[in-house]
């Protein structure tokens, strides 16, 4: 496997946007209507939630095919193709993956990139998704890509530029978080941006939930090679757990605050996933969001076996609050209302989404810099749950924070020593 560093990385977006210069889009960067011929799909990251979503979008549009995939190891690439196989016959036959456009290694991002794809579906561990993100803008592609958008303020920044050329080009972008997508959650913001809560003061986020999987180390496997297939444990991977998951919550927090918060304090700790197999992450978050009009957001994120279980968002108004969560929305207060109605799935309703924007069948959809805010917001609270220090928005924008190994290659790698308050340093 090659060495990669990350100028090694960014050099390379300029390659892959040379390249795709001569493999032009299937449809315009216009947002146009797309031409009679399949919308070609490539995906990178071959996990459950990168064949997860090669699964939505080929069921969002007959109109799809998948025909490149890339991941960092062959049986990664090798799962995603048989359980694409599994599909039902009308979608599993729109799978045209040869095996030339099979591509593994640190690089298998730009092998896809360059293969003559209309779009690309970012979904390997989110430590890679800016370096990715503005390697598709550049070449010229629309993008699913997965939540978080990033893990550290340096690459909050690459995303946001790349948001900004995506949106000079009018490429569109969607990202993971299914809840903007969700029926039950549009007609709950529609009702309470009308005033049916009143004005919004405040919002209680949770992700409170037992313990997720983990892949103990094998004798055959590098340092490097088993922090990724752990990636969930190592926060220049995930951004830990408040980052990787509790993100879903933040973001509906910002969709109805409406703007970033001023700043943040919180905290958080390791107290029952001790041992070495879990890298280096928190278990536990607990983080208070401050806004410059003394609204608040509280947020709360868990992942111990044995506790009591929440995941949900309440959001609270002068004349009356909202409960949210998937699948659910109700208002209580003079204006009380519940969702009864039905939905498409939103994880196949996002890529329906993100389809109609390229067609020009709706409007034009660019979520990229909203999330990446979004993302920061987890960030900024890790950041000061990991140092016991407050943390300003601003500070955390412009932090030269950056999680990143110095060489991205599959030998040796450190764990990172846990992060104690009052002691770690905030950079």
């Amino acid at each position: 496997m090659n060495t990669i560093t990350r100028r090694d990385f960014l050099q390379a977006s300029t390659t892959v946007a040379l390249a795709g210069a001569a493999l032009l889009p299937r449809f315009s960067t216009a947002a146009t209507r797309p031409s009679a011929n399949a919308i070609k799909v490539g995906v990178i990251g071959c996990g459950g939630r990168g064949t997860g979503a090669a699964q939505n979008i080929l069921e969002a549009s007959p109109e799809t095919e998948i025909v490149a995939i890339g991941d960092m190891f062959k049986d990664r690439t090798d799962g995603a193709r048989a359980e694409l196989a599994k599909m039902d016959e009308s979608m599993a036959k729109r799978v045209k993956v040869s095996d030339d456009r099979v591509f593994l290694g640190f690089d298998a991002y730009k092998g896809v990139i360059a293969s003559g794809v209309d779009v690309v579906i970012l979904a390997t561990a989110p430590g890679f998704r800016p370096v990715h993100f503005d390697a598709a803008i550049d070449a010229g592609k629309h993008v699913f890509m997965e939540k978080p958008v990033a893990v550290d303020p340096v690459g909050i920044r690459t995303v946001l530029a790349a948001a900004a050329k995506a949106k000079e080009k009018k490429l569109s972008v969607v990202t993971g978080t299914q809840r903007r997508h969700e029926k039950c959650y549009l007609e709950a913001v529609k009702r309470i941006k009308d005033g049916a809560i009143g004005k919004v003061i405040s919002a209680d986020v949770y992700w409170n939930q037992g313990g997720l999987w983990k892949n103990d180390h094998k004798p055959e496997w590098t340092d490097m090679e088993w922090q990724i297939r752990n990636w969930l444990y190592f926060a220049w991977l995930s951004g830990d757990h408040i980052t990787e998951q509790h993100v879903h919550n933040l973001d509906v927090a910002h969709w109805f605050m409406d703007e970033m918060p001023k700043s943040c304090s919180g905290m958080g700790g390791r107290q029952v996933r001790t041992q070495p197999a879990y890298g280096h992450v928190f278990d536990h978050f607990a983080v208070n969001y401050e806004y410059a009009d003394g609204r608040h957001v509280n947020s709360y994120c868990r992942q111990i076996d044995g506790c009591a279980s929440r995941v949900d968002e309440v959001i609270c108004g002068t004349d009356g609050y909202a409960k949210l969560s998937s699948g659910s929305a109700e208002i209580f207060g003079k204006n009380a209302w519940k969702f009864k109605g039905e939905q498409t799935n939103p994880y196949t309703q996002e890529h329906i989404d993100l389809l109609a924007s390229i067609s020009g069948k709706s409007a034009y959809l660019n979520e990229a810099e909203r999330v990446a805010k979004s993302t920061l917001m987890a960030i900024m609270g890790r950041m000061s749950a990991y140092t016991g220090q407050n943390v300003t928005t601003e500070f955390a924008m412009n932090s030269k924070l950056d999680l990143t190994p110095a060489k991205l290659e599959l030998g040796s790698l450190a764990v990172p020593e846990v992060a104690v308050p009052g002691k770690t340093r905030l950079v």
